[in-house]
C-alpha cells in the first residue's frame, strides 16, 4: 500500500467534509462524513457521492472502492426535510458532468464497489448496498426499507434489485411492511454477503478489495463487471454476443499474456492493467 493519503472532496462554502477519500494504492476508501446526523443523505452529500463514485470509475489508476460511514452508524438514510422538496420538484440530478449516480442507474459500470455497513442502514442506505457489487455488514447492523411508513417508496432501485437478489418474497416481507431486520436476516436474503463483528467491517471489505486490485487481472475484472452489467441493461443476447470478441481482446493484452505465462509457470501474476 504506497499511498495512504486522505483528502476531501471539494465542496466550495461548506465548513468541513460530507464525504471523505482516501487512497490506498490501488483501492478508494470512500466516507460518508455526517456523523452528527447519523449521515443523514442531504443533497451535498447526495452530490459529493457522486463526484467520489465518478472519479472512482474514471480514474485508470483506481481498481476497487470501498464505501463505508463514518461515526456510529452508515446512514440513517435520506433526509427528507431538504432533499424531499428537491424530489417533488424533480431538480435532484446526481449524473451531470463530473459525477455519477450513486444509485448506479446510469449504464455500465467497471470497477468494482464494496460496501461495509453498521449501525443504521436504513432506506436508501440498502439501495447503495444492492447498487455496490459486494456487501459486508457488522453485526450490529439493523435495516429497515420504510419509505412506505413515510408516505412514499423505495425508489432508489430497491423494488427493482431486492426481488432480483432476495427472491420475490423476502424482497416483499421487507418492502411492504417497512419493519427493522438485522444482519443475520440480510445475510440468509443476500443483501449481505459476509457478517463480521462490530468494527471489523471496513477491514474486512478493504482486505476484499486488496485482494481484488492486486491479485486480480484489473482488465478482467473490468471485463467481467462490464458484461455483468450489459446482461442486466441489455439483456443475455448481448452479454453473450461479446463474451468471445471481450475474450479475444483479454488475450491479446499483456496481462492476458501475463496470466498465460504465469499458469503454465505455475507462479503468481505479475498485472499491471495492460
Amino acid at each position: 500500500m504506497s499511498d495512504t493519503s486522505a483528502r476531501e472532496v471539494p465542496k466550495p462554502g461548506q465548513s468541513g467534509p460530507v464525504v471523505t477519500l482516501e487512497r490506498r494504492s490501488h483501492v478508494l476508501l470512500i466516507g460518508l462524513n455526517r456523523p452528527h446526523k447519523y449521515n443523514a443523505f442531504n443533497v451535498e452529500l447526495i452530490n459529493d457521492l457522486a463526484r467520489a463514485y465518478y472519479e472512482l470509475e474514471n480514474d485508470p489508476d483506481l481498481r476497487c472502492g470501498v464505501l463505508f460511514g463514518n461515526g456510529k452508524h452508515f446512514t440513517s438514510g435520506l433526509d427528507l426535510a431538504e432533499v424531499g422538496p428537491k424530489i417533488e420538484e424533480g431538480v435532484l440530478d446526481p449524473s451531470r458532468p463530473g459525477m455519477r449516480d450513486p444509485w448506479r442507474k446510469d449504464g455500465i459500470w467497471t470497477t468494482p464497489l464494496i460496501t461495509a455497513v453498521h449501525g443504521l442502514s436504513m432506506t436508501l442506505a440498502i439501495e447503495l448496498m444492492l447498487a455496490a457489487d459486494i456487501r459486508v455488514a457488522a453485526s450490529d447492523s439493523r435495516f429497515a426499507q420504510m419509505e412506505v411508513n413515510r408516505g412514499i417508496y423505495a425508489f432508489g432501485g430497491a423494488t427493482i434489485r431486492l426481488p432480483r437478489d432476495a427472491g420475490w418474497g423476502n424482497a416483499m416481507r421487507w418492502l411492504l411492511t417497512g419493519e427493522e431486520y438485522d444482519a443475520a436476516e440480510a445475510l440468509r436474503i443476500g443483501l449481505v454477503q459476509e457478517v463480521v463483528e462490530p468494527g471489523r467491517h471496513v477491514e474486512r471489505a478493504l482486505e476484499i478489495a486488496e485482494h481484488i486490485s492486486e491479485k486480480a487481472a484489473p482488465l478482467g475484472v473490468r471485463t467481467t463487471l462490464g458484461s455483468a452489467h450489459r446482461a442486466r441493461l441489455e439483456g443475455e443476447a448481448a452479454a453473450f454476443a461479446r463474451l468471445e470478441p471481450d475474450m479475444s481482446a483479454l488475450l491479446h493484452t499483456a496481462d492476458g499474456h501475463e496470466g498465460v505465462a504465469s499458469f503454465i509457470e505455475r507462479r503468481d501474476a505479475r498485472f499491471t492493467g495492460s
